[in-house]
């Protein structure tokens, strides 16, 4: 299979923007080989278009990849040293190291940005070079006077000459926008090979947005907060989070790791029935939010769980439109979240009913969930399954502002979901281990304190007829550090050429056992299973935060309580049989729950 998915693409023009006699003329060049698609109007508000525009361009052009200097200039550093060698050898090294270490910095290319019109609104979406960051921009059709469309789906050229003309757009003259995908002469068609890593990317995260997730309601002076605190202060040492505390009835609270910063929001309070703990990282992405903050009346943030995308949805006011961002679990987006993103997979049988909500949305357009559910008469669990499959074959967009499910045709064809399964061939192998049921094993969990989390288990390849010992360390940002593996691939690269398929499936393994553990720790039979476990709980009052710490070995209960900056007390309790100390340990932990605070697990 191609690495690659050549889209062909062809421009009547490049899009520019002409300011002359107190108006600004706008013209936004689109592929017109996906058919007429274009929109024309006056903008009625000239800034927050400007604005929300630059924002969405700042998601689209934003890298936080590590960056490598260049090779040859290293080399000719060390001539001018008084080095000696001859030119064969300079280039021989020069050679080595590009071959080795130079295959992350070779340009890619991805997909321009898709311009949907329909007859309520006008958007755009971008994913960033990184594959770490997606914006969706929505201008609803209230926002154009005079406003003539042509409804559909395309992709839209422009380069950095256009941004920077773009960006320094006058507030007070008044816009022409005119975006067509037919022009006089167009140019020959070209052909663009956009990644399938890429594509695979972009289409999880948007598939993401259509899961379950809990909704922290921000004000604007929390956002603007918020930014201040990551422009003014640089992180020097982990963890380098942003944490969610969620207490069901009260305003939620946002705490900026490692300074321990506490901003106390302003928002509506917290509609969930349980109080929640969610650690995002990856957060200077955020400072891309700043020009849209002048114009946000009231900010969403939906946070899906561990590993999994977080999305902050910005709401511009009545008729003004809202922008929507979505940041991976963190800025490398590689293995480490490849556990995460496997999850997001439907199965095959939602493929019939993924069909049929198709061809709902093309006749009856936007539809929210409980009107799918209505309108194919399946349960919500499959319904659910066949609109992430839609959103994976990059024919539906989620809406996360008005909660509701557009249809989008992303390319000119529906993406064959079986060529983004998997990141690559090694994470195929890795869940082809997965599926012998006993070749994947965690033999030991390790607990490092501050510095993280250390894994170990063994990997029994029927095929190959060996068996391996992969490990690696989980720190404390939930990334992953220190692997290692006796497999061939491992000695002979370690992790330059990314991980070997057995540290993948322990990766994959832990993590699907962590989410069924925490299922059957719901249920009695799940409890009683249970001889030793730790769990953090949080409360913040008076400016304090009270942390408990409570821990089950056996037939020995622990509890260790008290301010987070001071020396903790401590309380042992032990007990005659195992079952009595599991039930006062759980017995503490719903008492500790009814008390309002927060597992911080």
């Amino acid at each position: 299979m191609s690495a690659v998915r050549d889209v062909k693409v062809q421009y009547a023009g490049p899009s520019a923007l002409i300011a002359q006699e107190g108006k600004a003329q706008v013209t936004l060049a689109l592929d017109g080989s996906r058919g007429q698609v274009g929109v024309r109007g006056t903008v009625k508000s000239p800034a927050l278009f400007r604005d929300a525009l630059m924002a969405a361009f700042d998601v689209l052009g934003s890298d936080l990849r590590y960056k490598r200097k260049d090779l040859a200039v290293y080399l000719a550093y060390l001539t001018k040293q008084g080095k000696k060698a001859n030119k064969e050898i300079w280039e021989a090294q020069k050679a080595f190291l590009e071959q080795q270490l130079g295959n992350e910095e070779k340009p890619q290319q991805v997909l321009e940005p898709v311009l949907t019109v329909s007859p309520d609104e006008v958007s755009l979406e971008v994913f960033s070079r990184d594959e770490s960051s997606y914006a969706r921009l929505s201008l609803p059709s209230a926002l154009f006077e005079d406003r003539e469309a042509a409804h559909g789906s395309t992709t839209l050229s422009i380069d950095e000459a256009f941004i920077a003309r773009f960006e320094r757009m006058r507030s007070w003259q008044p816009v022409s926008l005119d975006a067509t995908s037919r022009g006089d002469a167009p140019s020959p068609a070209q052909t663009r090979q956009v990644p399938w890593a890429w594509l695979r990317n972009f289409v999880q995260v948007q598939s993401a947005a259509t899961l379950p997730s809990s909704v922290a309601e921000l004000a604007p002076i929390d956002l603007y907060n918020l930014l201040f605190v990551l422009r003014t202060r640089a992180a020097k040492k982990p963890p380098r989070g942003i944490r969610f505390e969620l207490v069901p009835g009260a305003q939620p609270r946002i705490v900026i790791e490692p300074f321990d910063i506490v901003l106390e929001c302003h928002g509506a309070p917290y509609a969930g029935k349980t109080p929640r703990v969610v650690r995002i990282f990856g957060r200077q992405r955020l400072l891309s939010l700043m020009r849209a903050l002048p114009h946000v009346k009231a900010a969403r943030v939906h946070l899906m769980g561990a590993g999994l995308p977080v999305f902050w949805a910005l709401d511009f006011g009545a008729d003004r439109g809202s922008l929507t961002v979505g940041f991976t679990g963190w800025t490398d987006s590689g293995w480490s979240s490849a556990s995460a993103f496997d999850a997001l997979m439907p199965p095959a049988s939602a493929e019939a009913l993924a069909e049929r909500a198709h061809a709902h949305l093309q006749k009856h357009g936007p539809t929210t969930f409980d009107g799918m559910v209505r309108e194919l008469g399946a349960p919500a669990k499959d319904v659910r399954a066949a609109l992430q499959l839609e959103c994976l074959k990059g024919r539906t967009l989620f809406d996360l502002v008005k909660g509701e499910y557009r249809p989008r045709q992303l390319l000119d064809a529906a993406i064959d979901v079986s060529l983004i399964r998997f990141g690559g061939e090694r994470e195929k192998l890795a869940h082809r281990l997965l599926g012998d049921k006993g070749a994947v094993r965690l033999t030991r969990v390790h607990d490092l304190g501050s510095e993280g989390t250390e894994l170990s288990g063994e990997v029994e390849d029927l095929e190959a007829r060996r068996t391996f010992s992969p490990s690696f360390t989980l720190d404390s940002e939930g990334r992953v550090r220190g692997a290692g593996c006796t497999c061939l691939h491992f000695k002979r690269a370690g992790l330059r050429e990314g991980p070997c398929e057995h540290l993948l499936a322990l990766r994959i393994f832990h993590q699907r056992r962590q989410l069924h553990d925490e299922e059957l720790r719901q249920t009695a039979e799940g409890r009683a299973l249970i001889r030793a476990e730790t769990r953090t709980f949080v409360r913040r009052q008076t400016g304090q935060e009270l942390v408990y710490r409570v821990s089950l070995d056996d037939k020995l209960v622990r509890v260790l309580w008290g301010p987070r900056s001071e020396e903790p007390r401590q309380q042992r309790t032990w007990f005659d049989s195992d079952s009595q100390a599991r039930d006062a340990y759980f017995a503490r932990l719903d008492s500790l729950t009814k008390d309002g605070f927060i597992d911080a697990g």
